[in-house]
């Protein structure tokens, strides 16, 4: 499972340099409505691939089909390149410091608004096992932008520290995983450490 942690890192970390690359060879421009709103279409389609992929391969892995899992990785890596193209279309990636506040802001709007809407209509369609997850995802989202909150304060006095991942839910937790996941209540071993 580390092993698929660290091949997604490092594609988001290539994601970040070859957007960061496209914007310096082609410059950012913006694009006609029409067609703004296909490469979003493509963009959830290929980051959609690429969570899939990656979550298929993980099941190979756990089958012991190595090279199935490897061809799934693979796959998802291209789906990776094809979504990091998109989103260089879409969105630019500004300076830390702004892509912190601009973080910041969308983990509130997520939180505040969008999450509770999802949370409403599950509820009113009777679906228990959707209205869990998205009031465990809001919760989540609440404190991402908490942590946002406090890098750009860290981000000035330069503090580092270690993040850990709840595998089931996605609470993050700082400097080392707690005994019980506050959200979801995993224990302490379903959290990951973040390189």
């Amino acid at each position: 499972m580390n092993n698929i942690t660290n091949t997604a890192s490092r594609s988001w970390q290539k994601l970040i340099e070859s957007h960061d690359q496209h914007c310096e060879q082609y410059g950012e421009h913006s694009v006609k409505e029409r067609t703004a709103n296909n490469v979003h279409e493509a963009f959830v389609g290929e980051a959609k691939a690429y969570q899939r992929l990656l979550m298929f391969s993980r099941k190979a892995e756990q089958e012991d089909l190595q090279q199935i899992a490897h061809l799934f990785r693979a796959v998802s890596a291209a789906e990776g390149v094809h979504s990091r193209r998109h989103f260089a279309l879409l969105e630019s990636v500004s300076d830390t410091q702004t892509n912190l506040e601009r973080a910041f802001q969308s983990e509130n709007a997520v939180n505040g608004v969008h999450y509770l809407r999802m949370l409403q209509e599950a509820e009113e369609d009777g679906e228990e096992a959707a209205e869990l997850v998205f009031s465990q995802a809001r919760d989540v989202e609440a404190e991402h932008a908490n942590l946002y909150k406090r890098a750009l304060t860290d981000l000035i006095a330069q503090r580092q520290t270690d993040y850990y991942v709840c595998s089931v839910c996605g609470h993050i937790h700082e400097r080392e995983p707690p005994e019980k996941c506050p959200i979801c209540g995993a224990s302490r071993a379903a959290f990951e450490r973040v390189p």
